[in-house]
Parts: structure tokens; sequence; C-alpha cells
């Protein structure tokens, strides 16, 4: 059975939501100039899952969980998918340039086809093997090159490689869930309640800001909030169940690409030649594991 095409409404969906995913992460380390990370986690999520709920609730969705076993979904799923992938994901680009950071944090398709071999009982093959060697020959070329500079932050990587391998156990875990409420109500109270705790860690962790902002700084935020809480979220809810495969994968594999290419533009941070291998290793890896056979 063969996909049928794209439309032209969903090509302009997903390219503009490719170009969302990557953009923002140059915006984030924009904004971590002026913001702890966990204090600009909770108020960017929080905010964002305000406004999603507001949304999907003028559309007519269900918003509220029922009784304690969707509760428990949203508690469960949302420690790998949200709390920990966010967390882990914005020390690691506190620590790495923006570019460098996506790379490493888009591995995720990878250790999840990883974890599903080694504990789900997934069958090995020659793509998998293929796509562990690419990874590890990037994250080899990247961690080298941190460790070559004195100024550099080799802890960030493992921040990343952590914020991954949360949201590739987040990811076989929402595949196996028996999930009875909506999707869109899921997300928007993982975001909820993980903007709570991460609220919690920052009053415990950072000092407390004094929002006295720059004017780039202002429009970062108002990026989270509205872009990449918002409508990157509503557009993907649009697309994802119509996307073939092969669509989706190659929407992730450009994302770090963009998110690479966009730095030297919003907070000039210049890609090295390493950062150019090691995207590239990574890109041969999602493609292993995404792309369908023929």
């Amino acid at each position: 059975m063969t996909s049928s095409p794209l439309s032209r409404r969903q090509l302009v969906g997903l390219v503009v939501l490719t170009l969302m995913w990557g953009v923002n992460w140059p915006i984030m380390k924009l904004s971590l100039r002026e913001l702890g990370p966990l204090h600009f986690r909770a108020v960017t999520m929080a905010l964002g899952a305000l406004g999603l709920f507001l949304f999907f609730r003028w559309q007519g969705l269900r918003t509220l969980p029922r009784g304690g076993a969707e509760w428990r979904q949203v508690v469960w799923l949302g420690l790998p998918n949200m709390l920990g992938w966010h967390a882990l994901s914005i020390y690691g680009l506190a620590h790495l340039p923006a570019g460098r950071a996506a790379v490493l944090g888009f591995t995720m398709p990878v250790w999840t086809v990883a974890l599903g071999v080694l504990f789900y009982g997934e069958r090995l093959t020659g793509r998998l093997l293929l796509a562990a060697v690419a990874v590890l020959a990037g994250i080899t070329l990247l961690l080298w090159n941190e460790l070559a500079q004195l100024a550099g932050q080799p802890a960030g990587i493992a921040w990343m490689q952590g914020a991954a391998l949360a949201w590739a156990i987040g990811t076989l875990w929402m595949r196996r869930a028996l999930l009875t409420l909506p999707a869109e109500t899921l997300v928007v109270w993982m975001m909820a309640l993980s903007a709570i705790v991460m609220s919690v860690l920052a009053l415990a962790l950072e000092p407390a800001p004094r929002w006295r902002f720059s004017a780039p700084m202002w429009l970062s935020l108002v990026w989270a909030v509205l872009i990449n809480y918002g409508a990157s979220q509503v557009i993907w809810f649009r697309l994802a169940r119509a996307l073939p495969p092969s669509t989706s994968a190659m929407s992730v594999m450009a994302v770090p690409l963009i998110g690479t290419l966009s730095a030297p533009l919003i907070v000039g941070e210049w890609p090295q030649w390493q950062d150019l291998a090691a995207m590239a290793c990574v890109v041969v890896a999602i493609g292993a594991v995404l792309l369908p056979r023929r």
C-alpha cells in the first residue's frame, strides 16, 4: 500500500514546522544569556500549556483527564517525554553551541531503536548497526573537539545525550501505552505538570530573575510561548496522523541541519568542521532507522 502524496497545505505546514523546530535551538540559546535554564523552561512551558489548553477547549476537545488512571498516564509519560527531555536539553544547550546541542538531541530516534532491541525484543538489523556506528562517530567528533578546547564543556554532551535517552524512553512508553485521553490533552497536562516541577527546581537552584530584559530577549520568550509551545504543537497535531513515515523522518533529519545553519545568524555561533561532520553522521543514523525499506 503506497501513501498518498502530500497536499500543498500539508507540505507548507511540514516546511514551516521543520523551520520552527530548527530555528528554535539558537533562539533558546539567545534566551539563556539573560535567564536561567529552569526559569526559562518553567515560564515558557507554563504559558504555552495555558495557551494550548484554551485553544483546544475552544475547538471543543476534551481538555481534562478523567479518573486516576488517566492522571497516572499523564504523570508517567510526562516524566521522560516532557520533564526529562526539556530539563536535560536546556542544561545541555546552556553548555554547548546551539547547532551542536540540536545535533546531539536528535540522536533520539537511534536510541529509541537501540533500547527497543535491548529491552523490548525488537530485531537487531544491519541498519541499526550502521546507525549505532554513525552516532558514536558523531559523538566522538564533538567530544574530541570539546576536550581539545580549554573552554570546552564536555558535560554539555552528557546532558544532551541524557535528554535524548529520556525522549527515547518516553517514545517507547508512549507506543505501548493504552491511552484513553486525546493526545492534545495528554501533551497539555504533561507540559503543565512539568512546568510546576521546573518552577520548584528553579526557585531552589537558580537566582530569582529581575525581569529587566533586552528587546531580543523578550522576543525570544514570546517565540518560545507562541511558536515552540504553541503554533508548532498545533501544526504537528494536524500533520501527525497524515504524514507517511518517510516524510516524518526527513523532517526530523532537517531539524539539526536548520539549527546549525541558523545559529550564526541568531547567536553568532559558526559551526566548525567537527559540527558539520557530526551532523552528517547523525543524519545517516536517523535515515538508517527511520526511512522505510523499498
